[in-house]
């Protein structure tokens, strides 16, 4: 097993998943390092393994094989002390729709373990970061799009996480809720939280990851700074035009 170092937030290595009843691993033997303190993108097509490598590094998914650290504990041997220094953006919207904005983060407080004296404290601390204050009594329910993902993104730092992982957080939502999201996850990054990011929204990660990993078939194919890969790849203007290089232009529903 090759040595983790100190500043390493996450680390896999030969991580495989295969679902029941399927011959091909939805995860391939994959590996990859995340510094401490850095945004990190995960970044594939669709099928390419991102949700499932993030359910297994989040606890909810047993991998068929290899080994997942987090934060310097294992996923299979320390989950439930991983899941305390975590936080979850899924991708989809997972919160009480007949709920107020304020009622959801007083519910997921609890779940979360935030201590009883500083969950209000907490609250108002996380809906002024998304700009869901002023809403905050309204019913999850009568939310636009891109406040229910400002909501979302509220529960997953409630109780100030280390590591905060994000799958697709800006998916399907207005300009102006996308570039709220991306202006406060950098200004978490700046406190010293460590993010991994998953995204189809190649100008995203471009702007806001130091590093990334572009996989497909459950295999890493690429790995770097945006900008190093794009300037070393031929006839690539962009991530994009990198991207599209690596995994083909076949469409992948």
């Amino acid at each position: 097993m090759t040595e983790i170092p100190d500043n390493c937030a996450l680390s896999i290595e030969n991580l495989v998943k295969v679902y029941p009843g399927t011959s091909r691993p939805a995860v391939d033997g994959l590996s990859l390092q995340v510094t401490r303190g850095t945004i990190f993108g995960l970044l594939g097509p669709n099928g390419a393994g991102k949700t499932t490598t993030i359910s297994i590094l989040s606890t909810l998914l047993r991998p068929t094989s290899g080994s997942v650290t987090v934060l310097g504990q294992d996923v299979l041997r320390q989950a439930e002390e991983i899941r305390r220094v975590i936080g979850l953006v899924p991708q989809e919207i997972a919160l009480y729709p007949s709920l107020t904005a304020r009622e959801n983060l007083r519910y997921f407080a609890r779940v979360l373990r935030v201590p009883g004296r500083r969950i209000e404290e907490r609250i108002n601390q996380c809906l002024d970061l998304v700009g869901l204050r002023d809403c905050a009594d309204r019913r999850i329910a009568t939310f636009s799009g891109g406040m229910k993902r400002r909501a979302n993104l509220a529960v997953g730092i409630l109780h100030e996480p280390e590591l905060l992982v994000l799958d697709e957080p800006t998916v399907g939502i207005d300009a102006q809720s996308r570039n709220l999201i991306l202006e406060r996850l950098a200004e978490l990054n700046r406190t010293g939280m460590t993010l991994l990011y998953t995204t189809h929204y190649m100008e995203e990660a471009q702007q806001l990851c130091d590093e990334i990993a572009i996989v497909d078939a459950g295999r890493m194919i690429a790995c770097g700074a945006p900008q190093q890969l794009v300037a070393e790849a031929d006839q690539c203007d962009d991530l994009e035009d990198l991207f599209l290089a690596l995994t083909g232009k076949q469409l992948r529903d």
